[in-house]
């Protein structure tokens, strides 16, 4: 792969992270509960931690390896609910579910159609990050819908 691919495959992930930061961000300061406040500002610092980190790949060509997470792709079995300042906490998280699904399978989808191995490596590695926060998202979830009766 050339240089100047590897950045703006680089530059365009950063461009996703930025995006996701602020919509989590925003989420955070205009939610009432406190619970989804932590959680979407958790996420929106999350996200700011993988923007800075792939900026560091521009300046610094090296491998990322990740643990692979098992997901259990509780967001495929839900709608996508609409964003609003008065949803419900758990349609909050149903829609941070489904925009890191959608997130994971852009990248799946990038790494699917790149002939290059290394852009592959990139975007198999972006998958899997977002790949992570969906499936964070799904246990939170998944405890809301089916708490534990002791």
């Amino acid at each position: 792969m050339k240089i100047e691919e590897f950045k703006d495959i680089i530059t365009f992930a950063i461009a996703n992270e930025i995006e996701a930061y602020e919509f989590y961000k925003g989420v955070s300061e205009r939610v009432k509960d406190s619970s989804l406040k932590r959680i979407f500002a958790e996420l929106a610092d999350e996200e700011a931690k993988h923007m800075h980190l792939l900026e560091g790949f521009l300046s610094d060509v090296r491998s990322m390896h990740f643990d692979e997470v098992k997901d259990y792709r509780v967001s495929e079995t839900i709608s996508r609910p609409k964003l609003s300042l008065s949803m419900k906490p758990l349609d909050a998280i149903a829609l941070a579910m489904k925009e890191e699904e959608a997130a994971m399978n852009l990248y799946n989808d990038l790494a699917g159609l790149s002939t290059d191995s290394e852009q592959k490596k990139v975007f198999q590695s972006l998958a899997t990050m977002e790949q992570g926060h969906k499936v964070r998202l799904e246990g939170m979830y998944t405890n809301a819908v089916f708490p534990v009766a002791w």
